[in-house]
């Protein structure tokens, strides 16, 4: 009897630390010297080269995958470095011709459009009123605050309007799809641009806007001032159901289509010689214009949470970074000091919410920001 007693609890003993080892303890260097991450062979425009040849220390980029194989959402990882493509893997039944929705990472890219409309003179001024596009609203307007909202508090998401997950009506308003006439009918929280409250609806008008302003659909706006000057392809983007392009959500993009809008960011709105987004914009966009901006603790490596123009910000360790996140922990992350931008897609997770997909989506966001806060 105490022979077995023993031998359970050994194996008890052993399973657990097991458990423990896959959730967190180092690897050995036999370990990383059997990851693998070079790059695909693809004919799409991307240089290829390797850390030897462009940096991180090898093994640093060997850790990264390593945990990103134990993590169970993830679909695609892409590192980037000096404009080159130096690692790439695919988990859990991802792959390179993979176009799923990427979530709230649309959000970043209506930031885009509306920077180029307003280079372009489609919009004349950030501080322009947000009713000066929906002029069959104006006798609608119960909430005379809400005549005084501008476009630049919607990129802010400093406009009032509330976070959709705060209640269940809320909720179901953001998975029914917004409407211009939510403009009117959902309530305002606080005085514009008093303080940050992370809303869909905000991106969503800035992508009737767009539309209005430009006098195109915005899917075919970005196809032509955007993804196609950089050689990208955006062929999905989900419409509301007044036909109008959803500007929180519903874009679908492969990690690598990804990854060129984050070197485009990285570049300063550069590509190949080309000023396709003003320089000014992207810096303005990646500023913080709001602090401590997300409601719950992501990590350890997550300090100072900031909110600029659809774009987040943060530091892990001392290294400062930007970054477009999604649902599920879809990522585009950019860390200009040292020319890096971070390529995260994993399962997207439509319609769960709570306590196990937010460990899920946790996983894959402190997978980078610990990676983040190694670089030397």
């Amino acid at each position: 009897m105490r022979r077995t007693l023993w031998v359970l609890w050994t194996m008890l003993v052993t399973c657990a630390l097991v458990l423990l080892c896959l959730s967190g303890c180092d690897p050995s260097v036999e370990d990383l010297e059997s990851i693998t991450y070079a790059p695909l062979s693809r004919d799409d425009g991307w240089t290829v080269s390797t850390p030897e040849a462009e940096g991180p220390d090898p093994m640093l980029v060997a850790r990264l995958f390593y945990f990103a194989q134990r993590v169970q959402t993830i679909k695609a990882l892409l590192v980037i470095r000096n404009g080159h493509l130096i690692a790439e893997g695919y988990f859990n039944g991802g792959g390179p011709n993979q176009s799923t929705k990427v979530q709230s990472v649309a959000k970043s890219y209506v930031s885009a459009l509306v920077g180029i409309a307003l280079d372009q003179g489609y919009i004349q001024s950030l501080d322009q009123k947000m009713l000066d596009f929906f002029p069959e609203l104006e006798g609608q307007i119960r909430d005379p605050r809400k005549r005084q909202i501008t476009i630049r508090q919607l990129l802010e998401m400093r406009a009032g309007y509330p976070w959709e997950e705060s209640s269940k009506e809320l909720f179901d308003v953001l998975y029914r799809g917004f409407k211009p006439s939510d403009i009117v009918d959902i309530p305002l929280v606080r005085d514009p641009g008093t303080g940050f409250d992370y809303s869909n609806l905000s991106p969503h008008i800035l992508s009737i806007i767009v539309t209005r302003a430009t006098g195109m659909d915005v899917l075919d706006f970005a196809q032509q001032v955007l993804t196609e000057p950089i050689g990208s392809e955006l062929t999905h983007w989900t419409a509301c159901w007044e036909g109008y392009r959803c500007g929180h959500a519903e874009i679908f993009l492969p990690a690598r289509e990804m990854a060129k809008f984050g070197l485009l960011y990285l570049n300063d709105g550069v590509w190949n010689g080309d000023q396709v987004i003003p320089a000014s914009w992207v810096q303005a966009s990646l500023r913080s214009y709001s602090q401590d901006a997300w409601y719950y603790r992501i990590g350890k490596n997550y300090d100072d949470v900031g909110y600029g123009f659809l774009w987040w910000s943060a530091v892990a360790g001392d290294q400062p970074f930007n970054f477009a996140w999604g649902h599920g922990g879809q990522q585009i992350t950019l860390v200009k000091e040292h020319h890096l931008v971070i390529v995260v897609k994993s399962d997207p997770l439509h319609g769960q919410h709570g306590g196990t997909p937010w460990k899920w989506e946790k996983e894959n966001l402190n997978l980078v920001a610990n990676f983040i806060a190694e670089l030397p």
